[in-house]
């Protein structure tokens, strides 16, 4: 089965997202406030010869977490070092990260609140003092390590601020939240991005694309590339508006960003819910999907639209989700309106 094309989670596709990768706070487009922040603290940091505090970013997949995280070592003059929480198993996993840090480095951990808490507990010491204390052996041959460490910036990356504990998320003297990015800025991004894979682009097609791609870089810069493919094939190489919506046809994606996975979760809801309220363990049973996944990746942009929200007893369609799916309010999928 295909990969969802405008998932906001990274696919093995996207290594390309490395190449256009902007380097600078300069060039880094759209998150005003975040970065007019961020530019702030930096210069402030190295105007005392001190190391950044650390920094939490948080929001959506696919919004440039990773990007500032690369952006901020970058403006910094010092190099970074990456893992991500899942890949911390043990004390040792962080001892062998923590130890190869150089003074004033950027530590960049993704995916953050899937770190073991007992791993979290060994993190505060390391944030606070700059410290690691791990045990080594076991029972009455245990003995407990102290090693010192270089200052350094921990930036840690999160899609679910919610689930980070409050002992851990105290610990980040900057928390900033990233949000959906507008047509214009997503216009924005999808011209330079043509600009450094050397491919001409009309303005009516960026704008195009960045009206289907979900408020997401990652989905911007993802559909740019396969429309790339249909100009080379179909055209000259040049994306115009018109092989533009011939692609994005042929690849489902509709005139506001919506594909079949977001139909069949409105319509799923509709049809055997009567639109809703419904609980979200309920909804995932119903479409076979896991409650996380719904939340983290089909919901977001859904609530942010205005086609889904959330009440206290669950999940509902919306009269704008109703029009564009061409169905009246209270009417199910088969056109029997609900006697209730």
């Amino acid at each position: 089965m295909d990969e969802r094309v405008i998932t906001n989670h990274e696919l093995k596709e996207d290594n390309f997202e490395g190449t256009i990768r902007p380097d600078s706070i300069d060039e880094y487009i759209g998150q005003k406030e975040v970065k007019e922040n961020l530019e702030v603290f930096i210069k402030a940091a190295k105007m005392r010869d001190e190391s950044l505090d650390h920094v939490l970013l948080y929001g959506p997949p696919g919004l440039g977490k990773t990007t500032l995280a690369y952006i901020i070592a970058n403006e910094l003059g010092t190099n970074i070092k990456t893992t991500s929480g899942p890949s911390i198993e043990k004390s040792g996993d962080l001892a062998a990260v923590l130890s190869t840090l150089e003074p004033g480095d950027v530590l960049f951990i993704d995916e953050i609140h899937r770190i073991p808490r007992y791993i979290e507990e060994i993190l505060y010491s390391a944030m606070e003092d700059f410290t690691l204390d791990i045990i080594v052996g076991s029972d009455s041959s245990s003995r407990n390590i102290r090693i010192d460490l270089p200052p350094f910036t921990l930036v840690g990356a999160t899609t679910r601020a919610g689930d980070l504990t409050g002992p851990l998320r105290d610990r980040f003297g900057i928390v900033a939240k990233l949000n959906f990015y507008t047509e214009d800025e997503l216009k924005e991004i999808i011209l330079r991005t043509s600009r450094v894979l050397d491919t001409k682009i009309d303005e009516n097609a960026a704008i195009e694309l960045a009206r289907r791609s979900r408020g997401t870089p990652r989905i911007a810069n993802r559909l740019f590339k396969r429309v790339r493919d249909y100009a080379l094939v179909m055209g000259s190489g040049c994306i115009n508006l018109k092989i533009t919506k011939i692609a994005l046809d042929r690849l489902k994606v509709d005139a506001l960003g919506l594909d079949e996975t977001d139909y069949n979760l409105l319509k799923s809801i509709i049809e055997k819910f009567n639109g809703g309220p419904v609980g979200i363990d309920a909804l995932a049973s119903s479409i076979g999907e896991e409650a996380t996944t719904i939340e983290d990746v089909y919901e977001p942009y859904l609530l942010q639209n205005g086609f889904l929200k959330r009440t206290s007893r669950g999940r509902v369609v919306t009269e704008k989700a109703y029009k564009h799916l061409k169905l009246k309010e209270n009417q199910t999928l088969f056109g029997e309106a609900d006697e209730n």
